[in-house]
């Protein structure tokens, strides 16, 4: 059984996660995959360098004065981080500007959360000019993001450096109605598994979509002019008052993915009943793995939370530049070059 399976996957990360919150000495971190290339990164990287002391402390006051007065920070850093890390790693060129920016895709479309990470940028570099980097800072905001909204938190290892280009025609951001069978390859393709794919998909327990990703699955699924029949009638009947049929010029109005405003793990609960409001979430019945890990999650949100932590981590990790190969950008909207 899967959870048998978790059962000894996870007393060993508990006790690998106490070891990475004790140390403060430079570790090696592994990218997640050997398509990636090893990658130095520091617990405390800030403190143990004494160039910025309580630059996390500063991320973390900004982050939970923000999430007072909007819960909806979590699940729009969590997917601003998403899209950061998957196109050219977690280099932070999601959040420059430009008419060619990968902020600008299609894909990319309804992202949220540039203002708090802007507000985050302004402080620090008043108290430490130069020192800490945008990748870091959206690393950091997000992991305090989701554990306010109940998310487990964890390791953030930390001395990433920001990239320094931004091109529109880099993104390779899947659509929200890829195959079952294509989204474990892309998932694959950045060396995570099936998994990290299961967790990290577990994200839209929170948030919310514009119209626009759905409304095949509403009317013409695969082309056929119908409805997707793994929606349940009446997802199907809401969704379409919500979505109508978009003509040109028409609104892209948003919808929820979750009711639930917090982490939890009703996601899979939902997926199970046929109440997935994006395709590639529901297509996680598609795959005899992914259909048992999606029992396991719905049936314990333990196994989840701690899964989501370990599967975050790995995320994060992924093809960061380091030392000379990037820069600590003023401003997390430019280059310095500019």
């Amino acid at each position: 059984m899967r959870r048998e399976r978790l059962g000894f996957v996870y007393p060993f990360f508990a006790l690998a996660v106490l070891s990475l919150w004790c140390t403060t000495y430079v570790v090696h971190v592994e990218a997640a995959s050997s398509l990636q290339k090893p990658v130095k990164l520091v617990w405390h990287y800030y403190k143990v360098h004494n160039t910025c002391d309580d630059a996390e402390a500063y991320i973390r006051h900004q982050v939970e004065l923000f999430y007072k007065r909007d819960k909806t920070i979590a699940p729009k850093l969590l997917r601003l981080h998403y899209s950061d890390c998957f196109v050219n790693g977690c280099d932070a060129s999601i959040l420059l500007d430009g008419a060619d920016s990968e902020k600008m895709a299609p894909q990319n479309r309804g992202l949220g959360g540039f203002a708090l990470v802007d507000k985050i940028k302004t402080v620090l570099e008043s108290r430490c000019p130069g020192v800490v980097s945008c990748a870091d800072i959206l690393s950091l905001a997000t992991r305090d993001a989701v554990h306010l909204a109940g998310a487990p938190s964890y390791p953030v290892f930390t001395g990433r450096r920001d990239g320094l280009k931004s091109t529109k025609a880099s993104v390779d951001l899947p659509s929200p109605s890829i195959s079952w069978e294509a989204s474990l390859a892309y998932f694959k393709s950045k060396g995570l598994d099936v998994l990290d794919m299961t967790t990290l998909l577990g994200a839209h327990s929170m948030g919310r979509a514009h119209c626009s990703f759905i409304v095949d699955r509403l009317y013409n699924f695969n082309n056929t002019g119908k409805q997707d029949p793994s929606m349940k009638a009446s997802l199907l009947a809401e969704m379409r008052k919500l979505c109508p049929q978009r003509r040109k010029g028409q609104t892209d109005p948003l919808v929820f993915l979750n009711q639930a405003s917090a982490f939890t793990n009703s996601y899979y609960s939902r997926v199970l009943a046929g109440e997935s409001v994006l395709g590639v979430d529901q297509q996680l019945l598609y795959g005899d793995e992914t259909k048992q890990i999606t029992e396991e999650f719905a049936d314990g949100l333990e196994d989840f939370r701690k899964s989501f932590a370990l599967s975050m981590s790995r995320m994060g990790n992924m093809n960061v530049l380091t030392r000379k190969e990037g820069e600590i950008r003023k401003n997390c909207r430019s280059t310095n070059k500019y």
